[in-house]
């Protein structure tokens, strides 16, 4: 027996099952390779979901932890430390933002931003409109704010409060509007609904009706934010600012850790008590997030993302031209790129991905519509044409 399959059974006997997981558990890895725990190595094009932004075990990111962790682990935040005001200092001073409150993860960050929405906004404003195909985490009241049916279904009911207006259609979204509306949330570029990008006049049309109705404009950048884009943000390239904005995934380059940024004037609404995270801030995980920031402002790096991202749009529009009967597009932002199946092609999403599994190489099928790459944004031109090659070798097969 493997040791994959012995890990694997392992694994299942104590686990509840709520990932479908490939039969490889992973031991090691180093920058964009992965090798599992029978010796086979894998070209990582998920990277954790978007969240090893920097590769596996960056030497830089490792030393800031093993550092940090020398030094000191965690503190309640009823103190101030070090990390956590460097991080603060390092985000705001490159965004639109004041103020920041720090967490664990995408859907806290996104909680956090629906609840200083709410206590904002004047008494009886209450509502929060996002978009059909969107995600936005898997806690009740963000499941709720998601706008796709299949994560709703077995807990009803959800919080109230939560409306979902067609994707790209800005006058259904303003019939939607009531004087109980307070915020309006969306993703740049919608990750999980399958790299679907909102086109910057739609998203200007949204910022102007916040303005217009007295609302408040939430961007969940948890998947585009972190130089996934090829800016800091994707609201950089958009020519519009957020009041809100919610950050997670990269931020730490695989530790937990994320955040929720907006104005001085609306952060006044938090005060003590008013929401809190026991671990949010942790020192090493924003020890780690200091340096991966850091790391992504240096000369060259988003530039290099940019650069990257349209070699690799233009590799997988080649497919689609010689495979038209399974790709019809290719779609993105910088390093998160969308090869948009045909009907056949979806058919088949979830075995191309298995099959390049198989061939040692990591993807997946987002959206029941797209094939999903999100690389470490390190990743090579080299890399980029290994899993192009591979990919084609797949395609062909059909």
């Amino acid at each position: 027996m493997s040791d994959n399959t012995k890990l694997k059974e392992r694994g299942d006997n104590v686990f509840i099952g709520t990932y479908a997981r490939y039969p490889a558990a992973m031991v090691q890895g180093t920058g964009c390779r992965l090798t599992d725990a029978d010796g086979k190595d894998y070209l990582d094009f998920l990277s954790g979901i978007a969240v090893c932004a920097l590769g596996h075990s960056h030497p830089d990111v490792r030393d800031a932890i093993c550092s940090q962790a020398g030094q000191l682990v965690h503190v309640s935040n009823l103190y101030y430390t070090k990390p956590q005001i460097e991080l603060a200092e390092l985000i705001t001073t490159n965004s639109f933002g004041d103020k920041i409150f720090l967490c664990n993860s995408g859907a806290e960050a996104n909680e956090a931003a629906i609840k200083l929405a709410r206590i904002q906004s004047d008494e009886g404003r209450y509502k929060i409109i996002s978009l059909a195909g969107s995600f936005h985490g898997r806690t009740l009241a963000t499941v709720a704010a998601t706008g796709q049916p299949k994560f709703h279904q077995g807990f009803e009911p959800l919080p109230e409060g939560f409306l979902h207006a067609p994707f790209g259609d800005l006058a259904a979204l303003e019939q939607l509007v009531d004087k109980e509306t307070c915020a309006i949330l969306c993703e740049p570029l919608q990750g999980e609904g399958g790299v679907r990008p909102l086109t910057k006049e739609y998203l200007q049309g949204i910022r102007a009706l916040c303005d217009k109705h007295g609302l408040l404009l939430i961007f969940d950048e948890i998947q585009t934010g972190m130089g996934r884009t090829g800016t800091l943000f994707a609201y950089e390239q958009l020519g519009i600012v957020p009041d809100i904005i919610t950050m997670a995934k990269a931020l730490g380059n695989g530790l937990p850790i994320g955040g929720m940024m907006t104005t001085d004037e609306i952060a006044s609404s938090f005060v003590p008590g008013t929401h809190a995270s026991t671990f949010g801030g942790n020192p090493v995980a924003c020890a780690a997030a200091v340096t991966t920031v850091n790391i992504m402002l240096a000369d060259g790096f988003l530039a290099g993302v940019q650069e990257k991202g349209l070699y690799f749009k233009a590799e997988i529009q080649k497919l689609v031209e010689r495979f038209p009967a399974l790709l019809t597009s290719v779609r993105g932002m910088g390093l998160i790129v969308g090869g948009v199946l045909t009907e056949k092609g979806v058919t088949l999403g979830g075995e191309i991905v298995t099959k390049m599994f198989e061939r040692g190489f990591l993807m997946n099928f987002a959206g029941n519509s797209v094939l999903r790459f999100v690389p470490p944004l390190i990743v090579t031109k080299s890399e980029i044409d290994e899993i192009i090659a591979a990919l084609a070798e797949v395609l062909a097969d059909y």
